[in-house]
């Protein structure tokens, strides 16, 4: 759910109790600045932090914004989880927490950390950074131990009570009927039955769910039968299960409570089919929530078939070890690390590694292959949303397969790009080409990726040396694709450095080299990249038309820019392509402009930026606000201008920079601020600016996608 500003995750069950903590937080959140919340797994410290934080979000204009860590698996991966949870796309070149002190400095928001038992060190030392640069800045985080931040204040939390309040009795209650909406306590010794479970379990909630998950294979009774012996029976110092979950011990928080929660975690292991408790521990590998579709592709193998995998994660859901919101699946952390135990003691470590980086690339292919399809923003989310277990896959096949890890890096860096994840995609991609030799397609696609991620940090220097190198690798290659990818990025370089002319004469050869349907054998004719398309033209092939779209609007040639990007737009949206298209409609709204159609300007404006929306391209949306501003005040309506236009600022805030683009913007910028401030006056323009600067950027932006000069 989102809040009015920021984002916190669903609740997708029943709360229970906690009236007393509630209140606790509460006064810790408006009087302190660091908060951590703290209890052995299974307690139930993330609800409770959901809903505090919820509680208290009205009170930070800035937003109550949510960080899950639990699925790092490297304390580098930290910055940027962070980063994007607080909405910083940053396209600098500076250090990154340097860039996220800067974003936070002026802002006053709540920020929840969620696990951050694995990264206590990496936490503490961000969090000093952070808290010492932005005074408006609120710290929430979960862990089994505190960070040792200097100013931390500790809240513990304890199991629910089971003696004298209903609580405990209540959550068993509650999670057996969200099992079965037809189940009760109402026969007889089923309620003392159930408030015995509660009381062995020690009120633990996780415990508790794990336990009214059993209930459709046991009754009530008989399941306060066999806890109760499990409970009483001693501990065995050499059996094997006992002495594997003492591995989940955290002796420095009540070890009774932990034996409880790992003894329960054990019974619910025992209830599961040999194949279930395979899966569980094969699903461990996985970072982020997943779909069925990719638990077959990571967990298939040996006695567990693709059907076999359905039917076994169906049982899981059942008995609460993997929870379904409806369109995903995702493990809780303290069951995936139980899994991940068993996982080790089976051997399979390397398997599960190997499966879940075989799955991944092929994800990146598959979102390769559909780029310019109509399933673009699908592909474009996906690969955003599962940034973690792309870097994990990566990572892997850079120390175990290095070919398939260039391919990886290579089809993935242009989507990493575009979603603000450009020191990742420089990143792999520069690992990549270092790793070992790599040849063809998969290397002109890795130095593209450097050359593109350096142009957005406004690197030119280095992205027309990745220009230059992609050029001669595809000629010597013979790959179409390979020269149009090499002539949008020194294209656009050129462009950016004030070139149009340059760039204008480059794309328009490669376009005529490149044309479709040349005899083969020609140079270039082999298009051996597999960039995809069909019948239409491959995602290269746009961009470098949009090459010549922009050096035309540059060097003034209106009457031919405007046909040209007419008829790119079309194109694009034949094939489904909402990157290069969002940018026709921005060299649309500045044609329009320029040709004195502020009205015609404005609607080409709204529908690059609804694009750039959609793609959660942040840097698209800064350029689209520009030129929209400019388009309303041309219209006279100075206030909505400049409110349109201190949002831009917000979000050329939010990728780190000053304003960017070509160099003719520069005019049209000053222009739009003279004309708004002479309908206004200085004092109306700037209270208005300034309330787009404040506005929250989603608000803002959805205040300038409306049409009309209200202000």
């Amino acid at each position: 759910m989102m809040t009015q500003v920021g984002f916190l995750p669903d609740e997708t069950s029943s709360f229970v109790g906690r009236r007393a903590e509630l209140a606790r937080l509460d006064t810790a959140l408006a009087t302190r600045r660091m908060t951590t919340l703290i209890g052995p797994g299974g307690v139930g410290k993330t609800r409770l932090a959901v809903r505090a934080a919820r509680a208290a979000a009205d009170r930070y204009p800035d937003g109550a914004w949510w960080a899950d860590l639990s699925p790092l698996y490297d304390d580098a991966l930290l910055l940027p989880t962070v980063s994007d949870a607080v909405g910083l796309a940053d396209h600098t070149l500076r250090m990154p927490v340097e860039a996220l002190c800067e974003w936070l400095s002026d802002k006053r928001l709540l920020l929840v950390l969620d696990s951050a038992e694995h990264l206590r060190g990496p936490c503490s030392h961000l969090l000093a950074e952070l808290i010492t640069t932005s005074p408006g800045l609120t710290v929430l985080v979960t862990s089994r131990q505190p960070l040792a931040t200097r100013g931390e204040h500790v809240v513990r939390i304890q199991p629910l009570p089971v003696d004298g309040a209903p609580d405990a009795l209540r959550l068993f209650e509650d999670r057996l009927r969200a099992a079965d909406p037809h189940a009760d306590l109402e026969a007889h010794g089923d309620r003392a039955a159930a408030a015995d479970i509660c009381r062995r379990l020690e009120g633990i909630p996780l415990a508790i769910e794990l336990a009214a998950a059993g209930i459709g294979r046991h009754t009530v009774a008989q399941l306060a039968t066999r806890i109760g012996t499990r409970f009483d029976a001693p501990v065995d110092a050499e059996d094997l299960t006992a002495s594997r979950l003492d591995l989940l011990a955290d002796d420095s928080l009540w070890p009774r409570r932990h034996r409880t929660l790992r003894t329960t975690i054990g019974w619910s292991h025992e209830l599961c089919t040999p194949l279930e408790r395979l899966l569980w521990a094969r699903l461990t590998v996985l970072r982020t929530d997943f779909d069925e579709e990719t638990a077959r592709e990571v967990c298939t193998g040996g006695p567990l078939t693709p059907d076999a995998v359905d039917r076994a994660l169906q049982g899981l859901v059942a008995q609460s070890v993997v929870q379904w919101d409806g369109t995903r699946y995702r493990m809780l952390d303290t069951l995936r690390e139980y899994g991940r135990m068993w996982l080790t003691e089976l051997g399979e470590e390397r398997a599960a590694a190997d499966r879940h980086a075989r799955s991944f690339l092929g994800l990146a292919r598959r979102a390769h292959d559909g780029w310019t399809g109509p399933d673009q923003i699908s592909w474009y989310h996906r690969i955003s949303d599962t940034h973690l277990d792309l870097c994990a896959a990566l990572d892997h096949l850079l120390a175990h397969d290095v070919t398939a890890a260039q391919e990886m890096a290579g089809r993935v860096g242009f989507f990493w790009a575009c979603c603000g994840h450009l020191s990742e995609a420089r990143g792999y991609a520069q690992r990549a080409l270092e790793a070992g030799p790599v040849e063809g397609t998969h290397r002109t696609r890795l130095q593209w990726v450097l050359g593109v991620a350096a142009l957005l940090q406004g690197d030119f220097a280095t992205a027309e040396k990745y220009g230059a190198l992609c050029t001669a690798t595809a000629l010597y290659d013979r790959d179409d694709d390979g020269m149009l990818g090499a002539t949008y990025l020194s294209g656009l370089t050129q462009l950016m450095t004030g070139e149009p002319a340059a760039a204008l004469e480059a794309a328009e050869r490669v376009l005529r080299m490149t044309e479709p349907g040349r005899t083969e054998g020609e140079p270039g004719s082999s298009g051996a990249s597999g960039e995809p398309g069909g019948s239409g033209e491959s995602a290269h092939r746009l961009r470098c038309r949009l090459i010549t779209v922009f050096a035309l609007t540059a060097l003034g040639r209106l009457t031919e820019s405007l046909p040209a990007a007419t008829a790119l737009r079309r194109s694009c949206e034949r094939g489904g392509e909402y990157w290069t298209r969002s940018y026709a409609d921005y060299q649309l709204a500045l044609i329009a402009l320029l040709q004195g159609r502020p009205e015609d300007s404005a609607a080409h404006a709204r529908d690059m930026l609804a694009g750039k929306h959609r793609l959660r391209d942040s840097f698209g949306i800064a350029l689209g606000l520009d030129i929209l501003a400019a388009a309303i005040a041309a219209q006279g309506a100075g206030a909505r201008a400049a409110r349109v236009y201190g949002t831009g600022h917000a979000y050329w805030r939010m990728v780190g920079h000053p304003q960017r683009g070509t160099p003719e913007l520069g005019a049209v910028r000053e222009n739009c601020e003279l004309q708004a401030r002479a309908a206004v006056g200085d004092e109306a323009y700037q209270r208005a600016f300034e309330r787009g600067q404040a506005d929250n950027a989603e608000v803002g932006l959805a205040a300038a996608l409306q049409s009309g000069l209200q202000p």
